[in-house]
């Protein structure tokens, strides 16, 4: 018989439901919340009242998109964090009254274990992905910037983290004080495809071991750009695909450098990359390239399973299911968790 698991992701402003059914994505439906692109960022209130909105209907289409039912379902897994806390608990409610109505296992996920193993994720007639234990994980995201080394499926170590914001954050706050829009990491990629990408320096960090830090670079960009205003008003405009061909060249290259010290202080070359930063064309190319050079196995997930989705929550939940392990009803979301 089929295991077959029902996935909830609602940890920021997607709102996604997927059925996987023996480790192949059957259906990922995602309902990306348009509202918060006019304030430049999520608002948790609107998110959470949208998620409310949109669960029902994305759940019932990734059903039928499956042309599964309810009662074909073995377990619902659902993101327990880290995330919006109002979002977060839009989804564990569901999960957990539909639970009870069908009485089937609740399984609570991190969402962060879910962005390491994207790459297994696969549908019909697909190849399964080799995993090839330990491989270090460069996971880059809004809010999260970490180097995991992953020793299988379930035991792993963060060895390098953000100490104050992450590189999704750096991409998004710098490009909406140039004008960009939100999410501003894709519409900087775009940009700096016509730009020259060593025109402008920006202060970096120097942060010791494997940690990164991205808030001294927001900074140095702001008072870059405060400075050459007061003499050229039109300063931003006359350099945009300059300046973002510039920024991004700096983030890509703070986060490359880690890495390269990850790979020496372990000696693992088995390397992949998550997370919604893993799709900026940048970062792919100059980690291809690298691992090219110095022969390393460089992994990178398909585009569309970069951003925030259920089915990388249900693969996690089929994982956890094979070894028995499910979640009461006492099993609470929380904004901030660890791996």
């Amino acid at each position: 018989m089929s295991i077959c698991i029902l996935g909830i992701e609602s940890s920021c402003d997607d709102t996604s439901a997927s059925i996987l059914c023996d480790g192949i994505v059957l259906s990922n439906v995602i309902n990306t919340q348009i509202i918060h692109s006019k304030y430049g960022g999520v608002v948790p209130e609107l998110a959470s009242r949208a998620h409310q909105q949109n669960i029902i209907p994305v759940v019932a289409e990734a059903l039928s998109k499956a042309n599964k039912k309810l009662s074909d379902i073995s377990a619902i897994s659902f993101t327990k964090g880290p995330g919006l806390l109002g979002s977060l608990l839009v989804g564990s409610s569901f999960a957990k009254a539909l639970s009870v109505a069908i009485s089937k296992p609740l399984i609570g996920v991190n969402h962060l274990h879910g962005h390491i193993f994207t790459h297994f994720l696969r549908n019909q007639n697909e190849l399964e992905f080799e995993a090839k234990f330990p491989f270090l994980c460069l996971l880059v995201s809004g809010g999260h910037t970490q180097i995991i080394r992953v020793n299988n499926y379930t035991d792993f170590e963060v060895i390098g983290t953000t100490i104050d914001d992450a590189a999704g954050e750096a991409f998004d706050k710098c490009a909406k004080v140039l004008g960009l829009g939100y999410p501003g990491g894709v519409d900087i990629d775009n940009l700096s495809k016509d730009g020259n990408s060593d025109r402008f320096k920006f202060g970096k960090p120097k942060i010791a071991g494997l940690d990164y830090s991205f808030s001294g670079i927001k900074t140095s960009f702001l008072y870059f750009l405060r400075d050459h205003i007061r003499q050229n008003k039109d300063f931003v405009q006359d350099n945009l695909s300059d300046l973002c061909a510039s920024l991004q060249s700096e983030i890509i290259e703070i986060l490359i450098d880690k890495l390269i010290k990850a790979v020496k202080m372990t000696g693992i070359t088995e390397i992949s990359v998550s997370g919604g930063v893993s799709a900026n064309s940048c970062l792919r190319s100059k980690l291809s390239e690298i691992g090219e050079a110095n022969d390393w196995n460089i992994y990178l997930p398909e585009k569309r399973f970069t951003t925030d989705n259920a089915a990388m929550v249900a693969l996690i939940g089929y994982y956890y299911y094979l070894d028995g392990k499910t979640d009461s009803l006492d099993i609470s979301p929380q904004a901030r968790i660890v791996l």
